[in-house]
């Protein structure tokens, strides 16, 4: 079945398939900020607090009519940093990766970056994570590595990965 990726321009409609994304995602090893045992709950709050607006793009990445994906761009909004955006929140579905739906969501949201004249992108990820063959694959940079960055779910502090692309030297 194709994968379609589509703006998500409110969070009202895709809040429960949202929040069910990012517990399952979490619940199943992967590091977006939170820690497993993840409840419902959770998720909602932090979704109820990310609404679609003029500096953030969010998109969503379907099969058939069900959520298995999702990313989105904070634009920066300080004056020297308007051209500058950071990919947030890139999770797939444990049931649907393998797919291209992370490739896909990334690559659309690199799109949609550049309609917002937006030159350069960053992101961070944990080290070790496939998401770092992803970003590189993608043409993402290694900027550095953090130590000791965030906690996992068993209290071990982990290193993060800094990535950045320039997707647009025209700007």
């Amino acid at each position: 079945m194709n994968i379609q990726i589509r703006e998500l321009k409110s969070i009202d409609t895709y809040i429960d398939a949202l929040s069910k994304l990012m517990q399952d995602t979490v619940n199943a090893g992967a590091s977006i900020g939170f820690l497993a045992p993840m409840e419902q709950g959770e998720a909602e709050l932090f979704w109820q607090k990310r609404n679609p607006n003029e500096s953030r793009i969010m998109l969503g990445a379907f099969q058939g009519n069900q959520l298995i994906g999702t990313v989105y761009v904070e634009l920066e909004q300080k004056p020297n940093g308007s051209h500058r955006g950071e990919i947030c929140k890139l999770m797939v579905h444990p049931d649907a990766r393998r797919l291209g739906a992370a490739r896909a969501l990334m690559q659309e949201i690199e799109k949609k970056a550049i309609e917002q004249k937006r030159s350069l992108l960053i992101l961070d990820t944990r080290e070790g994570d496939a998401a770092n063959r992803l970003y590189r694959s993608l043409g993402y940079q290694f900027a550095g590595a953090i130590p000791n960055f965030a906690r996992n779910e068993k209290g071990v502090l982990e290193t993060t990965n800094l990535y950045y692309k320039i997707i647009n030297n025209s700007m």
